[in-house]
């Protein structure tokens, strides 16, 4: 009777400890799971952040530049898409369209000698500038919660406890490929 009761003593502690442990593993993948939900949210604020600057910088520079319609059109095209998109792939294809449209913005102001000296310009500038700074930390923060994420699920025996509490991978939120490209530096 006692290595009956010993023996049903070890079932249970391994049991308590097998339970234990799904249980600390459970409430890990909701931590990470709530870190890459929040730092999305951190890119979500400074994306709307931008989205609401573009107005102001368009019609500044429409000021000094009626006739370059194509480039307000493609601003206005890649701002529309930020708005629809949905998921992280879609939002991070939007992002770089908006991008370049910028870039494109920027470009035209260059040939405007009193477009760039304009108070109202600068300012919107800088805040953009700025702007991209954040969401450039931001992308970090969320990226690496994502890697965080995608490693627990993904590594065993974490990997048992995500599957049958349905925990997926993350998607991450990819750098434009222009940023990925050389820099080009002539003198």
């Amino acid at each position: 009777m006692t290595t009956v009761a010993g023996f049903l003593i070890a079932v249970a502690a391994l049991t308590l400890l097998i339970v234990l442990w799904v249980v600390a593993t459970y409430n890990r993948l909701v931590s990470l799971r709530n870190q890459v939900e929040n730092a999305w949210s951190q890119i979500d604020v400074q994306l709307r952040r931008r989205f609401d600057l573009i107005p102001n910088l368009v019609e500044t520079v429409k000021g000094y530049a009626a006739h370059e319609k194509e480039i307000f059109e493609k601003v206005a095209e890649a701002r529309a898409r930020m708005m629809q998109a949905q998921s992280v792939p879609e939002q991070a294809e939007a992002n770089n369209l908006l991008t370049s449209a910028l870039k494109s913005l920027f470009a035209v102001a260059e040939a405007y000698p009193d477009l760039k000296a304009n108070q109202n310009f600068l300012s919107l500038q800088n805040e953009l500038a700025n702007t991209e700074q954040q969401i450039a930390r931001a992308r970090e923060v969320y990226n690496d919660a994502v890697m965080m994420m995608n490693t627990m699920v993904q590594v065993f025996p974490a990997s048992l406890v995500a599957g049958w509490f349905g925990f997926r991978t993350k998607d991450y939120f990819p750098v434009e490929e222009e940023a990925r490209q050389p820099v080009k530096v002539s003198f």
